[in-house]
Formats: C-alpha cells, structure tokens, sequence
C-alpha cells in the first residue's frame, strides 16, 4: 500500500503523468463562490456548470450528501466534484462538514479513479470552508484510495 504524497503547489494543475481525478468537496445547498472552486473555474467552466445543473435537477437525480459527480475537463483530466459539506458556514452555526459523506463519496471516487487508472489530486479537502479537522479526513483518503491502490497527491497552496 502506498502513501498519501503531500506537495506544495495548486491541485488545479496537478502532478505527474497518466490520467488524473481532481478531488474536492461542494456543499448540499448548490452554492460555488468561495474557496477552491474559484480556482476550478478560473480554469475550466465545465465542473461548476455541470455542477449547478446537478443541484437543479436534485428532485430526479443522485445530488446528495455522499454523492459523487465526475465531470471531464481535458483529455485525460477530471473533476470529481463531492458532496461532503451540509449547508454553508455561517456564524456560530457549526462547520458543514460531513465526514460520513466524503467518506462515501471517496469510495465511489476510488473506484472511478481505478476505471480510468487514474491517479487523484486534491487541496486539504474538507478543510477549509466545509471547517473540518484534517486529522479526521486523511484517514478517509488513506482507507479508501490508498488502500484501493490510488496514487494520491495533496496539495498545499504556497
């Protein structure tokens, strides 16, 4: 079993050679405006527009807390956008995080990541706006990518 690489960098553009999943978590409320999706689409329209239209269509789809989305953005490049947050951040609220869903949405990435053979990038998901604790989400990737077999790189902006 491999091992989670952590490099200093933006998971926009991602690492290495082969085909390559982009793994980020979104919010169960259709919102895309804050943190690492800004960076998504300075680059590509096509995960938030994908995105959006999952959210609208929720009444007859699979959009859900744990629920995986995977949007092709380049010829061997893809967004894996997750649903792992409840709501958005406000105030004194609590943090949106949901660990049981990114859990979930993990595994369903690990197994599309294994489809294509590709490897998965991603910034410290969970971690930023959603208000989680890193601690609890990187066993989550360790159980079900690297322990699936998926190389996996984590980036850290700077």
């Amino acid at each position: 079993m491999g091992e989670i690489e952590y490099v200093r960098g933006d998971a926009t553009t991602p690492l290495g050679k082969g085909p390559k999943v982009i793994a980020h978590v979104c919010n169960d409320r259709g919102g895309w405006g804050k943190g690492f999706v800004l960076a998504l689409s300075r680059r590509w329209p096509e995960p938030e527009a994908a995105f959006r239209r999952w959210y609208r269509g929720r009444a007859g789809n699979d959009f859900g807390l744990g629920a995986v989305q995977v949007v092709r953005v380049g010829e061997r490049l893809w967004v894996a956008n997750m649903v792992g947050q409840r709501g958005i951040r406000t105030g004194s609220k609590g943090v949106p995080v949901r660990y049981d869903a990114i859990d979930t949405a993990l595994g369903t990435v690990a197994a599309r990541a294994a489809e294509l053979g590709a490897s998965v990038h991603m910034p410290r998901i969970g971690c930023g706006l959603a208000g989680g604790k890193w601690g609890r989400v990187e066993p989550l990737i360790a159980g079900r990518l690297v322990a699936a077999g998926v190389a996996v790189t984590v980036y850290d902006h700077g």
